[in-house]
């Protein structure tokens, strides 16, 4: 029986020396030292044997079954290592080829814009001011002195969830609510979203805004077109004029649109200006003092100017893009130029 189990053992570790793969590994062991393997088969004659021989034989048997059992372990770590470097190895890139770049995302045109137009007036003394897309009648139309069946609402008209809550038309909401909270002087520039039911070349039913405001002592229509001549410079460059048109709006008096020479042809006349070489870029006046009403302000004492403009309106004058639908399309190629 001692050479029986020495044989096998012997027999057992030059097959490990062979086997490559890990199924054979497995089936291996289990013919060998599986509950009816060659092991068991040898186990079986310790009965025949004389008692006082069992134990020592029995020991024997134990301790190269133990040894086996780790031979076989130490295989199957190794196989599976080997296995596993190999699948890495076939995965993994050739660091001699060219490398392959990913694309990186970035800021879609116009959140770049919306930050380049208030770093401009930043830089001019105006702080940055947010108000909710979702707004009430009261700030979105009333306290902009535009109350029930005023016809100015019909130029604005938008998206309601009742009859006192609905999407924002402009931002100009947002200048009422900071005029609540803050005494004078006031002088911030509010961006963001606003809606509109217009669907076109030219409009979307979501765009984008800003609107500038202040508020103090003595200010004057002379404040409101030197802060639009130097953020026109600043933004357009130095050559593009400017010119102010009489207009309405219900919250400021007077009013005015603002309009640069086209950036197309210089003033020339083109298509893109209807041969008339300007472009409406904006709208702007004073502040009407029925305002000062809503928020406590004095009217004597407080005077100020507002002005607002689309900012796919800038961004297409700046980049020369035809459509505005294409803001909304997410069509990389699109915004990849950017």
């Amino acid at each position: 029986m001692k050479e029986q189990l020495n044989s096998l053992r012997s027999s057992t570790i030059d097959l490990l020396n062979q086997i490559t793969d890990i199924k054979v590994l497995v089936d291996s062991r289990s013919r060998i030292l599986g509950r009816k393997g060659d092991l068991t088969a040898i186990l079986r004659g310790l009965k025949d044997l004389p008692i006082d021989e069992r134990s020592t034989f029995g020991q024997l048997a134990n301790q190269i079954k133990a040894e086996l059992e780790a031979e076989f372990d130490l295989k199957e770590t190794r196989l599976r290592e080997e296995l596993e470097h190999s699948q890495i190895m076939r995965e993994s890139f050739d660091v001699t080829l060219p490398g392959r770049r990913f694309p990186l995302g970035r800021s879609h045109i116009l959140n770049r814009v919306t930050q380049e137009l208030v770093d401009v007036f930043a830089g001019l003394g105006f702080q940055l001011a947010e108000g909710p897309e979702v707004e009430i009648d009261y700030y979105n139309f009333e306290a902009l002195n535009m109350p029930k069946d005023h016809p100015a609402r019909d130029m604005q008209d938008t998206f309601y969830f009742s009859d006192n809550l609905l999407l924002r038309t402009h931002t100009s909401p947002v200048q009422i609510r900071t005029m609540e909270k803050c005494r004078p002087p006031v002088r911030i520039v509010c961006p963001g979203k606003v809606y509109r039911r217009d669907a076109d070349v030219t409009h979307s039913p979501m765009f984008m805004q800003i609107e500038g405001l202040w508020v103090d002592k003595d200010v004057s229509f002379a404040d409101l077109k030197g802060i639009l001549y130097a953020f026109t410079r600043e933004y357009f460059g130095e050559k593009l004029g400017l010119r102010f048109r009489p207009s309405f709006f219900p919250f400021t008096e007077p009013s005015a649109e603002v309009d640069i020479q086209c950036v197309m042809c210089g003033g020339s006349g083109c298509r893109t200006c209807s041969f008339t070489g300007w472009l409406e870029i904006l709208g702007a006046g004073m502040i009407d003092p029925t305002l000062y009403g809503f928020v406590n302000y004095d009217s004597e004492i407080q005077s100020g100017f507002a002005f607002g403009l689309g900012i796919e309106r800038v961004a297409m004058l700046k980049y020369g893009i035809p459509d505005i639908r294409l803001f909304y399309e997410n069509d990389v190629r699109f915004l990849n130029q950017f």
